[in-house]
């Protein structure tokens, strides 16, 4: 979805990788197995990618953005099943994955309707006992000023455990962090 020049330029740069590498994603991927077939929603740049190939990871990616799902594919020629698709519209089978992630990425999806069919479809392509985890962003002042002219649709973590029960999970935690929250759902 797009985003401001401002923001692309913060999502490719050295001190967000760091930031991802050493707080988000190991604070967001604890106690989650990435054994067997994971699915990412939304990588972006691959700076995630590159995160969950480096701890094993067998990794499939839905990229909604032409050039960066081109991007993603000579990145990882060999190590990542990249498609160009939407995450509320999954060209995958049902029951295909034992891990669906997605980090940061959220907030862009136009609409709650649209995020609680990525929801649905999260859980449709698990494997029974599989899990859907990730992060995202909360609202503050910093957050609206740099997604000016973004697409952005804030996830409320009061409601976000009801929405990914309602989506077909079996179980849903949210956890709220610094500048983030984390959630894990279980099909």
């Amino acid at each position: 979805m797009p985003m401001n020049a401002v923001h692309r330029r913060l999502c490719r740069s050295d001190g967000w990788a760091t930031r991802m590498r050493t707080k988000v994603l190991p604070w967001a991927m604890r106690d989650v197995t990435l054994a067997g077939a994971v699915l990412e929603l939304g990588p972006g740049y691959g700076i995630t990618t590159q995160w969950l190939l480096d701890r094993g990871a067998r990794l499939t990616a839905i990229e909604v953005d032409p050039k960066l799902a081109a991007d993603l594919r000579t990145r990882f020629a060999d190590q990542v099943d990249v498609h160009e698709g939407d995450g509320a519209a999954l060209p995958l089978p049902d029951e295909t994955f034992d891990a669906v992630v997605c980090f940061t990425m959220l907030h862009h999806v136009p609409s709650p309707e649209q995020q609680d069919r990525l929801f649905a479809e999260a859980a449709r392509v698990l494997r029974p006992g599989g899990v859907f985890a990730g992060s995202d962003s909360r609202l503050s002042l910093r957050f609206r000023l740099l997604h000016i002219g973004d697409t952005m649709v804030p996830v409320p973590p009061r409601t976000l455990p009801d929405r990914l029960r309602a989506a077909g999970f079996r179980t849903a935690d949210v956890e709220i962090g610094d500048r983030s929250l984390r959630f894990h759902a279980t099909r």
